[in-house]
């Protein structure tokens, strides 16, 4: 299911080497705590929580608000789980950009060092990209992506996407534990400073289910499809319908299916699948279900910290890296204590944390 979606304002710029190191070696420690502590499970939970995720980028000390928290504290965790994830038996793959299109080389690489099942995740990555870029079609074009599993295969999907015209990222938090379904409602709860009156289609939304049943159904029967589409393109389409025309080339559509490899659909992920589905496709074949079966899909948008050491940027006050270096220092000795049987310290630490809330 999808566990969260969080807003932000674009913000450009990098972590300075200083802090960013600082971050990696953070990160380690509270990693294998969080996994000694609670397990493996409690922690895919913790970050696929978009409110923990960005209380974790406080701590850290990078902007607290900011579409750069994303990039910069996926980087730090991955970087710290090159070093300790063989250990605690959690893995990092994808990133931002030209990096999130080696996640399914990185997957192979990985499950095959420790026997997983490597097609299924990469399956997971491709599927929940998809439908946040192409099912879900909210204005913000995907341009980070990664995917964090355990070596007992579970695992959680956290991904941005952007939208230069509102000024403003998108952040999409997904997470294995009692999937249900990827294309309907598969998000719990979402938290959003910005949520749209109207978005150009959720194809994910529970009302948008005809629709997906008669893509599923026109796309298994093909023959009958292009038959179809000789006939539609006569028609005009609705003024009203926020789809655009420019969208809508059912004469390139045609050309597609007939081009279309055979296989077997038996679901509608399965039309995820298929090599090409982009989010004009589903669009097109989001007005043909209306004008052919009268099916009509969802336009709703399904949107609806405290500081450790200070921020990147002086907010609300700048980092202070003796406190900083204080942290690491602290939790790698307890860490140490605790894998030869000293936890009073971790124990310590704990208590604290119940006390503070």
């Amino acid at each position: 299911m999808r566990t969260g979606i969080a807003n932000l304002p674009l913000h450009y710029g990098s972590a300075p080497p200083w802090l960013f190191r600082r971050m990696v070696e953070l990160s380690k420690s509270i990693l294998e705590v969080m996994v000694l502590e609670h397990g493996r499970e409690t922690l895919l939970k913790r970050l696929s929580d978009p409110f923990w995720f960005q209380s974790l980028g406080c701590l850290l000390g990078f902007d607290w608000h900011s579409s750069g928290l994303t990039t910069t504290l996926c980087g730090a965790l991955k970087e710290a789980l090159k070093d300790v994830g063989y250990e605690i038996g959690i893995y990092m793959v994808g990133g931002k950009g030209k990096t999130a299109l080696n996640t399914p080389l990185e997957i192979d690489t990985i499950s095959q060092r420790v026997g997983l099942n490597g097609d299924r995740l990469k399956d997971v990555s491709r599927l929940v990209a998809k439908v946040d870029n192409v099912l879900l079609q909210d204005g913000y074009q995907l341009y980070h992506h990664t995917l964090l599993f355990t070596e007992d295969g579970k695992w959680c999907v956290i991904q941005q996407g952007m939208n230069q015209k509102e000024g403003y990222a998108r952040r999409y938090h997904w997470l294995s534990l009692q999937v249900k379904s990827f294309v309907e409602e598969p998000h719990s709860g979402i938290s959003s400073e910005k949520v749209h009156e109207r978005i150009d289609l959720n194809m994910v939304a529970k009302e948008s289910e005809p629709v997906r049943a008669a893509i599923k159904d026109m796309l298994k029967d093909r023959k009958a499809l292009l038959e179809e589409l000789k006939r539609v393109e006569t028609l005009s389409m609705p003024r009203r319908h926020p789809i655009r025309e420019e969208d809508v080339d059912l004469k390139r559509l045609r050309n597609y299916v007939s081009k279309m490899e055979e296989r077997d659909i038996a679901s509608f992920e399965d039309v995820l699948r298929i090599r090409g589905v982009g989010p004009r496709t589903i669009r097109a074949l989001s007005l043909l279900s209306e004008l052919l079966y009268g099916s009509k899909p969802s336009f709703k948008d399904p949107a609806r910290y405290s500081f450790a050491h200070g921020g990147k940027d002086g907010y609300p006050y700048p980092v202070d890296r003796k406190t900083y270096d204080t942290t690491i220092e602290s939790l790698k000795k307890a860490i140490e204590r605790a894998k030869v049987g000293e936890r009073e310290k971790l124990e310590a630490i704990r208590k604290l944390c119940k006390m503070m809330g």
